[in-house]
């Protein structure tokens, strides 16, 4: 596959951005979080990857709604209810997939996009050589509890109490309340500052993300507040990474029982990590992905 920038027509009509770096014959597939997030802390994965010894051809792509790719009308009712939706994530996945000629390749998602390839290893597992689900859990009450205990380790009490009245007169806007959501993220989210990924303008997205997640990563008011999955875990069959950051949103204690729900798998964490671990401290991050792409390759992996 050649490098650089690709545009793809999807067959509704939509099109996607896609980027491929580096070289090998090892594929993997990068998906990004949000939902309505965007590739950009997966631009220096197959540079990082290589320093770790190991050569590895990395597509990313910005999904629909999101940056470079199409952003639909979502309000619309009618296409939001087409396409705001799990199925249609999920399944453009794949249509990616076939539109970039890959089969036998590595899925690495973070966040939502480790949603995505939980979903995807149990219903297309067999276009998998390897998944990596980079913090994300299967259960959402496990972070919407998680999230509150975080609050409780930075914030003092009447800074919480402002934010849970600010979140139930739907007053997200409040320059108070963003600056705490501020203090939680650069403690959980972005911990290397000045963060890479903060944009100067909103350049899209938000639709999508408010649709799914809501107004920033310590609230969940749209449809992922209704993500459960742990039933289903045991049907991925392939060598699984899970990979979560020591200091983050996603708790740990839920990706034990994860790593245990799942046949084949391994649990990995990123000292002084938040939920982008792979910016936050990128040469552990990318040891722990190489250590196990390597080991797949070759024959040895074996899950705990």
């Amino acid at each position: 596959m050649k490098t650089g920038s690709k545009i793809i027509t999807l067959d509704n009509g939509y099109h996607l951005w896609t980027n491929t770096q580096g070289q090998g014959d090892i594929h993997l597939l990068a998906l990004h979080g949000g939902p309505g997030g965007n590739h950009e802390y997966w631009e220096d994965t197959a540079e990082q990857l290589k320093k770790q010894g190991l050569d590895v051809q990395v597509t990313m792509y910005d999904q629909l709604g999101s940056l470079y790719s199409d952003q639909p009308d979502y309000s619309d009712p009618e296409i939001a209810k087409k396409y705001l939706t799990y199925e249609y994530f999920l399944d453009e996945v794949d249509e990616v997939r076939e539109k970039l000629g890959l089969d036998n390749f590595y899925l690495i998602g973070q966040s939502w996009g480790g949603l995505l390839v939980q979903e995807y290893a149990v219903k297309y597992g067999q276009h998998l050589k390897g998944a990596i689900i980079s913090s994300m859990v299967d259960e959402i009450d496990d972070y919407v509890a998680a999230v509150n205990r975080r609050r409780q380790e930075v914030l003092p009490q009447t800074e919480i109490d402002f934010m849970h009245k600010c979140e139930a007169n739907n007053d997200y806007d409040n320059e108070r309340y963003q600056e705490d959501v501020h203090i939680l993220n650069i403690n959980f989210v972005d911990r290397k500052q000045p963060s890479k990924l903060y944009h100067l303008k909103d350049l899209g997205g938000s639709a999508v993300y408010h649709a799914f997640q809501g107004d920033n990563e310590f609230v969940i008011t749209g449809k992922l507040k209704d993500w459960h999955f742990r039933d289903q875990l045991h049907k991925i069959k392939v060598p699984t990474l899970l990979t979560f950051g020591e200091n983050e949103t996603m708790p740990i204690a839920t990706a034990k029982i994860m790593q245990k729900e799942i046949p084949n798998s391994r649990l990995v964490t990123t000292p002084d990590g938040g939920h982008h671990h792979m910016v936050d401290n990128p040469a552990v991050y990318y040891k722990h992905l190489a250590d196990f792409i390597k080991s797949v390759e070759n024959g040895t992996f074996k899950g705990e």
